[in-house]
């Protein structure tokens, strides 16, 4: 098959399409008309030679060949991305656009006070913060700068270990105060505890310490960390709670600390690319700086 040159245009109206299912959906996503998303999905499907969807009166359903095209896609749509963030601004000023990813507690809770800081340094740095427990492939340039709780095995990566995060079983006074505190971790089971919807490898791991943890024992299941820590704040129940963040909150009261107490293994990580870049190495600078604090003297 001959080489065929396509626009990205054509390719990022196929993944709008692929994530909304319909035109309309990806229409309102991208800010483009319905007839737009139409001919582009047209013209790429025939400069392909494949069906891409198949429609029908739900919309557009992929095909295996859509399926199997959509990680070039998006890794197509993570480099323009990075190239836009790159252009923003040059690599002797702290100016333009850094992607910062991190788990949802960390994000949403440890690192605004962190960026704030850096915001008033560097008025100029614009932060693109993605919040997920996913791991972002800073490789594929989905991210400049991941904060992880695990330790980054890629060796393209310059990566910075901060510490350990230590967790514990908290509640609010409250809800101790109406229920009683337990001794034991048998005595969870007369106690509303907070956990998780589906296993991950966290609790794998805790299951490998032999602490045992299963769905049903849970009174509220949520993968969110930031809805079990909300529940939590909310007097629901007993959760899992970062000791750190928990001290900040007098009406949060730590229970069992000696048989609970697992630890997070802190980490930031950028791509080797960036070195050069000031305005990553500033930012991942004032990361490490600011978590270093929050997470205390690194063992």
């Amino acid at each position: 098959m001959d080489r065929i040159h396509l626009g990205w245009e054509l390719y990022r109206s196929f993944l709008a399409v692929l994530r909304e299912g319909s035109l309309s959906g990806a229409a309102r996503a991208l800010g483009l008309t319905q007839p737009t998303i139409g001919r582009h999905v047209d013209a790429l499907e025939q400069a392909l030679g494949i069906g891409l969807f198949i429609r029908s009166q739900h919309g557009l359903a992929p095909t295996d060949a859509a399926l199997e095209m959509r990680p070039y896609a998006e890794a197509m749509e993570a480099t323009s991305d990075a190239m836009l963030r790159a252009a923003s601004g040059s690599s002797g000023e702290v100016r333009g656009a850094v992607r910062v990813t991190a788990s949802e507690v960390i994000g949403a809770e440890v690192l605004p006070p962190i960026l704030t800081k850096l915001r008033e340094e560097h008025p100029d740095l614009v932060v693109e913060l993605v919040l997920t427990n996913r791991m972002e492939d800073l490789l594929q340039r989905h991210a400049d700068i991941a904060v992880r709780m695990v330790r980054p095995t890629q060796e393209a990566l310059l990566a910075r270990r901060i510490g350990e995060i230590e967790l514990g079983l908290h509640a609010h006074r409250d809800y101790l105060a109406r229920r009683g505190t337990p001794g034991s971790l048998a005595d969870l089971e007369s106690h509303a505890v907070i956990g998780f919807d589906r296993e991950n490898a966290f609790i794998r791991g805790l299951q490998r310490r032999g602490i045992a943890v299963y769905r049903e024992m849970f009174a509220l299941r949520t993968d969110s960390d930031l809805a079990q820590l909300a529940a939590i704040r909310a007097g629901f129940g007993i959760g899992v709670c970062q000791v750190s963040l928990a001290k900040r909150d007098a009406r949060l009261v730590r229970v069992m600390p000696d048989a609970f107490a697992p630890k997070l293994d802190t980490w930031i990580a950028m791509h080797e690319d960036l070195r050069a870049s000031r305005r990553c190495r500033i930012a991942f600078d004032a990361l490490a700086a600011g978590l270093s604090d929050y997470v205390g003297p690194a063992r």
